[in-house]
């Protein structure tokens, strides 16, 4: 079998089928290199197919995932930043990330092998391209996970009125998480996508609404008064509802046809945009810079733990399918070119269940030990989202279109926007990893491994 880490390319004997680049945008036919085929291999004859997902399937997915926690923390950030900063940020970063996610398409295009960001990294620097993004992209979706179980003990205090200790409440977020997510193949979680989408979207409304019926259209002015660190972790927290980019590549490697990726983006930024903007500026406007984190806290006692029972299903199936991606990535790299990708046997179906209920362990512990949510939302925009959602891209469309660079007006254009992408990055990290240190470090109620109601955080 071929060692996980030998560096790409095909066997020098066999004869690799020529590919159709003339619609991959942006990418120099000559260096094209020949077709390398992907983890999951032919699955013609395969017990469990992965390569099933129809485009409405991933847009579900990646729906799913991206607009959940994401814009439980927007009203908020709007009151950090005030109201036309916010909606700026939050329509430019909707634009540079729709960008970026098709920069993504490009590169699974070009690279056909390319199903994880590990594999990504590898052409890259090799070996330690892929060793540096398969660990930092298993810490950032474990970390996501991590902040679903912790709303998922808000929304349980929040609805039970604190009727037992939190850790009680992340061990049954913890239990449920697991089983949701002992399934193979992504087709499999599409459904659960909808369920979700259902379920968040409907949360919202109730909020909205709720907000809108209790509380006097209050006087909003455009702009506030802010500091650094208020100001940076508000944007963080706009930036985290735009980041599941890293889950883009297992996403796409399970498409029937991933070159119907631009569709699924484009449903999937239509919609978030849309759900965000409307979303943010309605309970933002009803409830002014009071406004709770997460946002479903804004609606009074009884309706917000009518909101919070409701949105359960996105807080549990979001996590999951992070959970699942993480478990794909770790499953891939064990059992690649092996007849176990596609088997059910004892070996097969026993090592799946063993990594899933590892890394949901990781997360209740992270979730245990940073119980603040927009806190926890900051830290993992800083280290991971302004990366993997801005950064990555810009450094693989520069490396793609290596000496196109200047060749054109269009393409000195698409130079400087990828180098924006890079400085975003680069600027949220930076500063991010600063403001969410302080956050965490000021906030009192921050208290690890806690029985406390966390729903008054």
């Amino acid at each position: 079998m071929t060692s996980d880490f030998e560096a790409i390319g095909p066997h020098p004997e066999e004869k690799q089928p020529e590919r159709d680049q003339s619609t991959v945008e942006g990418v120099q036919k000559a260096e094209v290199l020949p077709y390398l085929e992907d983890a999951f291999g032919n699955e013609e004859h395969a017990e469990v197919k992965y390569k099933v997902l129809k485009w409405w399937q991933c847009s579900l997915l990646m729906i799913a995932e991206t607009i959940s926690l994401g814009v439980l923390a927007l009203p908020a950030a709007i009151a950090g930043v005030g109201l036309a900063p916010a909606i700026v940020i939050l329509l430019g970063l909707g634009a540079v990330s729709t960008y970026t996610g098709y920069v993504i398409g490009q590169l699974k295009w070009r690279y056909p092998h390319v199903s994880s960001a590990a594999d990504a990294g590898q052409l890259l620097m090799g070996r330690l391209g892929r060793e540096l993004l398969f660990w930092t992209n298993m810490i950032y979706l474990i970390f996501i996970m991590a902040s679903h179980l912790l709303t998922f003990t808000v929304a349980l205090n929040t609805v039970t009125k604190h009727a037992t200790c939190s850790i009680v409440f992340g061990v049954v977020g913890l239990i449920i998480s697991f089983l949701l997510a002992l399934p193979r193949t992504l087709d499999r979680m599409s459904w659960l996508s909808l369920v979700s989408f259902a379920s968040i979207i409907a949360a919202v409304f109730i909020t909205m609404i709720a907000v809108g019926v209790q509380n006097p259209a209050r006087h909003i002015t455009p702009t506030t008064e802010t500091n650094l660190v208020t100001a940076f972790t508000s944007t963080a927290n706009i930036v985290f509802s735009y980041s599941s980019h890293n889950t883009f590549y297992t996403i796409i490697a399970e498409l029937r046809d991933p070159r119907d990726f631009p569709k699924s983006l484009a449903l999937l930024q239509s919609v978030d945009v849309t759900v965000y903007l409307v979303a943010a500026v309605v309970i933002y406007c009803y409830t002014g810079d009071e406004v709770a984190s997460p946002a479903l806290g804004n609606a009074g006692k009884l309706i917000s733990r009518i909101a919070y029972g409701v949105a359960l299903p996105t807080i549990i199936i979001a996590g999951v399918i992070m959970g699942h991606i993480a478990c794909k990535s770790i499953y891939v790299r064990i059992f690649a070119g092996t007849d176990r990708m596609h088997k059910r046997d004892l070996v097969a179906v026993g090592s799946w269940i063993a990594i899933a209920f590892g890394i949901w362990v990781a997360a209740w512990i992270i979730a245990s030990a940073i119980p603040v949510f927009n806190n926890l939302l900051s830290l993992i925009v800083s280290l991971f989202a302004s990366w993997y959602s801005f950064g990555l891209p810009g450094i693989f469309w520069l490396w793609m279109n290596k000496g196109l660079w200047l060749s054109s007006p269009r393409k000195i254009s698409l130079t400087l926007l990828n180098i924006l992408c890079i400085c975003i990055g680069v600027i949220l990290c930076g500063l991010g990893l600063y403001t969410s240190g302080k956050a965490i470090h000021d906030d009192p109620q921050s208290a690890s491994f806690s029985c406390a109601n966390n729903a008054d955080a």
